[in-house]
């Protein structure tokens, strides 16, 4: 058997070299394709984008007449949307003691999504009379332009003398109710004037997303307060039904004495009359 004829280090190499114009070439034909497939994908992104925005329109339309009976039947809740603010987390720890009592006033709130729902909405709010401020809508608008950048705008509250919230000083704003043990928030109503960072308004997220979907879930949350209280009186029967325990105990151990004595008496007695 003859032996195998050798391989020069210039053939190894002439292959290696053919190995890799191979490899780089076969790369570069699949990028292209991953990049013909991404095309596809992006494709029907969009086209989704557009038939779920068709689908939003749609419902958005169909559940208005709900939401309007809604308003109707809240209506006839006094207290219904301050009492859903301040049980709801976020937007209670934006409120300062005298936003809840503007909020008294408020009667009714509604949310708005514009036409094509991507370049914004809208939020009223609807007052009574009251003693803070003349007007009798307060509104903020969110928008998007066409290259996605974001801005709002919102109503100029027309203030009574001496009432405006928002100027309010802080030694004011300090005086915390004793229900939260902690400083009172900057105005709620301070919300209206600042658009410093339209395109990440917490406060307008929460109501629209949150909130307006169903806000009788917050409404219905029970008073902490309430239920703190009821343990206080709980703890209070639990320690004074103890109290009298112990009572009954030391009456049952004085009793118990007595009788023992009773008994040592009338031993004695015995013993004497056997002396006798």
């Amino acid at each position: 058997m003859s032996a195998p004829a050798a391989v020069s280090k210039k053939e190894l190499n002439s292959n290696h070299d053919g190995a890799d114009e191979t490899s780089e070439k076969e790369q570069q034909e699949a990028i292209e394709h991953i990049d013909e497939v991404q095309n596809e994908i992006d494709r029907l992104n969009e086209q989704a984008s557009e038939e779920i925005l068709k689908v939003e329109q749609k419902y958005n339309k169909l559940r208005q007449p709900f939401f309007q009976k809604r308003s109707e039947l809240i209506a006839k809740i006094p207290n219904f949307w301050v009492t859903t603010f301040v049980n709801h987390p976020q937007v209670s720890a934006l409120l300062g003691e005298e936003d809840e009592e503007a909020l008294h006033y408020l009667t009714r709130v509604e949310v708005t999504e514009f036409e094509d729902i991507k370049s914004g909405y809208r939020i009223d709010f609807y007052f009574d009379e009251n003693p803070y401020f003349e007007n009798k809508v307060l509104s903020k608008e969110f928008h998007l332009n066409e290259s996605g950048d974001p801005s709002s705008k919102s109503t100029e509250i027309k203030w009574k003398s001496g009432k405006d919230l928002t100027k309010r000083s802080s030694q004011t704003q300090n005086k915390a109710s004793r229900k939260r043990q902690h400083e009172e928030p900057e105005s709620f109503f301070t919300w209206f004037t600042d658009h410093s960072d339209a395109g990440a308004d917490e406060l307008g997220e929460v109501i629209k997303d949150d909130i307006w979907p169903n806000p009788l879930q917050y409404y219905l949350v029970p008073d902490m307060d309430d239920e703190e209280g009821e343990g206080e009186e709980d703890d209070d029967d639990d320690e004074e039904e103890e109290g009298l325990e112990d009572i009954d105990e030391e009456g049952d151990e004085d009793e118990g004495e007595e009788d023992e004595d009773d008994d040592e008496g009338e031993e004695g007695e015995e013993d004497e009359g056997e002396d006798d």
